[in-house]
């Protein structure tokens, strides 16, 4: 894989996210040139926090910026786009629709469209992959887990909702007109290192186990999800790039689920990380307020199925839930008292 990447350019939106960050550690130990687009310096991201910021070409600016999206593509000659950048708060989307989808709504089409001119001026994009999430299906019943890539899109939400709508754009760029080499990836949680929206219950948990901060319970804990390490998810990013570029009319349009398919509910995920810290006393008391706590905007139930995944790429998770949690907790001890 390494032959491949080497000089190859690629563009990263949301490279300030904690994927993003750990998808260019990858890349640029690959051997490929990585560009990026950030509203603003994030000192305390992945990105920085590592170092990685000095070693990209960074472009200041945001995706409705379409002129700078063209401009990017064309002039540094992008060859393969990983779209990463969302407002992935379901919170947030609740409060503020409207930024939820001027971000992921919006911000998708103006990257296609630039995308679509780039092409028609004759640039050559081999690979475009947009990040969804395990949102857009809306919320199926227990006994329909997991979600597999053929379930109708039922969003209900506004985050949801804008997931669905952008995912929906990225057909309609990939039909054979436009012909953009476009496929879908619908993750379940991803966490791990540098993960630094403590909205977030592996962060935000671990952060609270270490001593940094007091966690507030938001449910019951009875909310079922499905977690997928950092890692996995960007050997899985690489390796779905790779493919594409290679074979863009056999992948062309697709859509994958990842996650562990291997489900756990929110309180037995709060006691392994507190209990790997060996936070006995804290655990006891949050698990306490965690009664009679409940989530507005949130889904019951969710897991995915990778089959699709394995059957087209080989991939599997390789990290256990147990695995990623000690992995995560290793990072945030030497950082949390950078931030």
């Amino acid at each position: 894989m390494k032959n491949f990447w080497k000089n190859k350019k690629v563009l990263i939106t949301g490279v300030t996210g904690f994927v993003g960050g750990n998808l260019v550690n990858n890349l640029l130990n690959s051997g490929a040139s990585v560009f990026g687009i950030i509203r603003s310096e994030n000192k305390f991201s992945f990105l920085y926090l590592e170092g990685l910021n000095e070693k990209i070409r960074l472009f200041s600016g945001d995706l409705m910026d379409h002129k700078l999206l063209l401009d990017i593509i064309t002039e540094q000659q992008i060859e393969i786009i990983f779209h990463l950048a969302a407002q992935v708060e379901v919170g947030v989307g609740l409060i503020n629709p409207f930024l939820t989808f001027e971000t992921n709504v919006r911000g998708t089409y103006n990257l296609l469209e630039a995308c679509r001119l780039a092409k028609q001026s004759g640039h050559n994009i081999e690979s475009i992959i947009v990040a969804s999430s395990d949102k857009a299906y809306g919320e199926y019943p227990k006994e329909k887990m997991p979600y597999r890539e053929t379930y109708p899109l039922l969003p209900k939400f506004p985050y949801d909702t804008s997931k669905a709508c952008a995912d929906m754009i990225c057909n309609a760029y990939s039909i054979d007109q436009y012909g953009l080499p476009i496929v879908i990836t619908r993750f379940s949680n991803i966490y791990g290192p540098g993960q630094m929206n403590f909205s977030a219950i592996v962060p935000d948990g671990i952060r609270s186990a270490l001593g940094y901060s007091t966690f507030i319970p938001r449910s019951d804990g009875s909310m079922v999800r499905d977690f997928i390490f950092s890692e996995d998810v960007v050997d899985l990013y690489m390796r779905i790039g790779k493919e594409l570029s290679l074979n863009p009319h056999k992948l062309r349009g697709e859509i994958f689920n990842a996650g562990s398919n291997d489900p756990i509910d929110m309180k037995s995920l709060l006691k392994k990380i507190y209990n790997f810290v060996d936070n006995y006393e804290d655990l006891k008391i949050i698990l306490n307020h965690m009664k009679g706590k409940k989530t507005k905007g949130e889904i019951q139930h969710q897991h995915m199925s990778f089959d699709k995944v394995f059957d087209f790429f080989n991939w599997k998770p390789t990290h256990s839930i147990d695995e990623g949690i000690q992995k995560s907790i290793n990072w945030y001890n030497k950082n949390l008292n950078k931030i």
